[in-house]
């Protein structure tokens, strides 16, 4: 048995004072964004699962390319109508930006996301030309490393036009969770969790990864990202670490509204790939 409280470990709202409020400022802040004068398409289908619907938001005038925010919640929780005012940076610099959910657990195994993100991508992918860049928080930073896994669930001139994955505060080893209450519902075995693990799989030849992480948060968050950038690193693809300051699981989240800031260049900007 473990010899640590791996829920504590992984609790961040316990962790971040008032964080019991957020949930309802998010939802909050993004539908006060989506019935402002911003162009939002709202709940495209792109699967058959209930909860297999996207959002776009639109740029003021042709893309530049596909930006895609795939959300956290630890598998389990909250949806895409809690975040499409982060799409602000990176629309105000040209954009289109998706903002998938996907099914949740207990409905469905990290494994059956995975795929679920990957259809959501490559729907997207028809809808907007051009290059193509990931990000995700948490969870959703799980889900958009799995892309450019060298057993990418998407199909090759999808993957070709991935110029950079950005991983917020994402979980690259899933194996600790086994040792959670969450698991009850997350259902992960060993065989499972050492297959969805990014840190444990090879990294596709396209992939251009940035693990962001803020230095505020728990320790297993900032392990998490350090873990996946000492894994890829020496294995011939760009990889980069980041630990920002003293921000928390959410606070780092923020600067995604900023056009002009570091998190918002990281996910949209120069990240020294050609495309």
């Amino acid at each position: 048995m473990p010899n640590r409280d791996w829920d504590d470990t992984f609790a961040n709202m316990a962790h971040v004072e008032g964080s019991e409020k957020l949930p309802a400022l998010w939802a909050e802040r993004a539908a006060a964004y989506r019935a402002s004068a911003v162009r939002v398409y709202e709940d495209i289908r792109y699967g058959a699962a209930d909860r297999a619907l996207m959002d776009i938001v639109w740029p003021d005038g042709t893309p530049k390319g596909l930006a895609v925010f795939v959300h956290g919640g630890f598998w389990i929780r909250m949806d895409k109508s809690h975040w499409t005012d982060l799409a602000e940076g990176a629309r105000a610099n040209g954009w289109a930006v998706a903002i998938p959910q996907y099914t949740l657990a207990p409905t469905a195994r990290i494994s059956e996301m995975t795929l679920q993100v990957a259809a959501a991508i490559v729907l997207a992918s028809e809808k907007v030309e051009g290059p193509i860049r990931l990000a995700g928080h948490s969870a959703g930073g799980h889900l958009v490393s799995r892309m450019v896994c060298a057993d990418s669930p998407l199909p090759a001139p999808v993957l070709d036009r991935i110029a950079h994955v950005l991983s917020l505060s994402g979980l690259h080893d899933l194996r600790p969770l086994m040792w959670t209450a969450m698991n009850d519902l997350l259902k992960l075995d060993e065989a499972e969790a050492d297959a969805e693990s990014v840190a444990l799989l090879r990294p596709h030849r396209r992939a251009n990864l940035t693990a962001w992480v803020g230095g505020g948060e728990r320790p297993e968050f900032i392990r998490q990202t350090r873990l996946l950038a000492m894994m890829w690193d020496g294995l011939d693809v760009p990889i980069r670490e980041v630990i920002e300051a003293d921000h928390n699981h959410f606070s780092v989240l923020e600067a995604l509204k900023d056009a002009e800031s570091p998190l918002t260049r990281a996910f949209i900007g120069d990240t020294g790939q050609s495309e």
